[in-house]
């Protein structure tokens, strides 16, 4: 027979999306990376077959402009870590 559980745990808030409530962070991170990313694509007029500044402040500014977001600001390095009690339990 199951019964409900007679202990008072304290209720944890689940988080909702991730990025809730922080409209002007979020604003703020995206015209930054969408400036690097124009930039990246506004130097190539600047380029010409002898000179290679351009091509390689282009490169530099559209992998800053993709790396920046999905490295530093997100999420990818928090996946291999565990809770205290599993890292105790191995």
């Amino acid at each position: 027979m199951a019964h409900p559980s007679q202990s008072k745990q304290p209720v944890r808030k689940h988080p909702t999306h991730s990025g809730e409530g922080r409209l002007l962070e979020n604003l703020v991170v995206f015209t930054i990376m969408m400036v690097l990313f124009l930039c990246s694509i506004g130097v190539l007029a600047f380029g010409t077959l002898t000179t290679v500044w351009p091509w390689a402040v282009c490169l530099v500014l559209f992998f800053l402009a993709y790396w920046i977001p999905q490295t530093i600001l997100g999420r990818s390095d928090t996946g291999g870590r565990q809770t205290p009690e599993a890292e105790r339990k191995a």
